[in-house]
């Protein structure tokens, strides 16, 4: 069985769905501002927010709900990656179950992920099964991790259709402020930084005879995917060695068996020096499975630290690229969560 993308939605503050934030990104178009809120040192943090009228109202049922800001503002986020990811579907499309990777970084209540499928559920439509699905807040690597656990499933024989997902706002009071006094925030006074920002993105996976049955487009084939873990990550007290990511990519290599050296990596570099590090000691290790002149994509820089939408982003941005030909394959899509989640999936054309 060959799994592929057949559907792809995204929402972040390059665009209000795939295919301008893709434009954004392609052009290099920075849209991070300074917003109203101000760090410890009273200046304004800079981050990536999407418009909120842009964004949809939440729904009557929702909208006296005891909700966290931020879960509301996930929520809304999610309707329109949603919306993206399903134009141009057929409308009879089977609900399939939606595997969503969420936030690692809590506000001062965690987000309760049962009860936050069924808000969005109530939020998006009938648009995925909430009684098959799952959600596990595991951050950057949490799309990627549950777009592993859709191919797998599907490769089993157990699903024909996964939807995969992942939203997060670190657009938060609460959030900034913590990662703020660990002086992560990229400001006047700090350069190993990053920006913060929020979106959504989702993926529809699906075997490849069921995406045709329906009459899906195919924008990817996925060749490979596998997560794993460093045990030096960023909050922890264990030295950092590059193993967990250079061996998650060396798995995905083996079961790929690419004919071809990778061309392009979409990677989660959001500005941390500790990132380029990390894929420093990945390429030196496999250094044979990429071209000499790999292109490196890290849309981050344009829009943000997307959190815990990052991951499934990265991988709309590649298909959008694999599939209008302006990036070359086999591309290499991989993300890391701060605390030691890895993921990373090889996408190549679709023939």
């Amino acid at each position: 069985m060959t799994a592929v993308i057949a559907a792809a939605g995204l929402v972040c503050p390059a665009g209000l769905g795939l295919a301008e934030s893709a434009a954004g990104a392609r052009a290099r178009l920075a849209v991070l501002r300074e917003i109203d809120w101000c760090d410890r040192r009273f200046e304004r943090f800079i981050a990536g927010v999407v418009p909120d009228e842009g964004l949809p109202a939440l729904a009557p049922g929702l909208a006296a709900a005891p909700l966290q800001a931020r879960e509301a503002r996930m929520l809304r986020l999610a309707h329109v990656a949603l919306a993206d990811l399903h134009a141009g579907l057929p409308a009879d499309l089977p609900a399939p179950p939606l595997f969503l990777g969420l936030p690692e970084h809590h506000t001062t209540q965690p987000i309760d992920t049962e009860r936050f499928l069924k808000l969005l559920a109530s939020q998006a439509g009938a648009c995925f099964d909430p009684a098959l699905s799952i959600a596990a807040p595991r951050g950057r690597a949490g799309g990627l991790m549950a777009l592993s656990q859709a191919v797998a499933r599907i490769e089993a024989g157990q699903a024909g259709m996964i939807l995969v997902g992942g939203l997060d706002s670190l657009v938060d009071l609460y959030v900034l402020g913590a990662l703020d006094r660990a002086g992560r925030i990229r400001g006047e006074t700090v350069s190993d930084g990053f920006s913060p920002a929020e979106g959504a993105a989702f993926l529809l996976v699906a075997e490849a005879s069921v995406a045709r049955s329906h009459g899906l487009p195919i924008l990817a084939r996925i060749a490979a995917a596998g997560s794993g873990f460093e045990p030096g990550h960023l909050y922890a007290d264990e030295p950092y060695l590059g193993d967990g990511l250079a061996a998650t990519v060396s798995t995905c290599l083996d079961a790929a068996g690419l004919s071809a050296p990778l061309q392009t990596v979409y990677c989660s570099f959001n500005g941390e020096r500790y990132w380029a590090r990390e894929f420093g000691v990945t390429r030196i290790r496999n250094a044979a499975a990429f071209a000499d002149e790999a292109r490196m994509e890290h849309p981050a820089e344009c829009f943000g630290d997307l959190g815990a939408a990052h991951g499934t982003a990265l991988a709309a941005l590649a298909c959008h690229g694999l599939a209008g030909g302006y990036r070359p394959g086999p591309a290499l899509v991989y993300a890391s969560s701060d605390r030691g989640d890895r993921a990373a999936v090889i996408l190549e054309r679709s023939t």
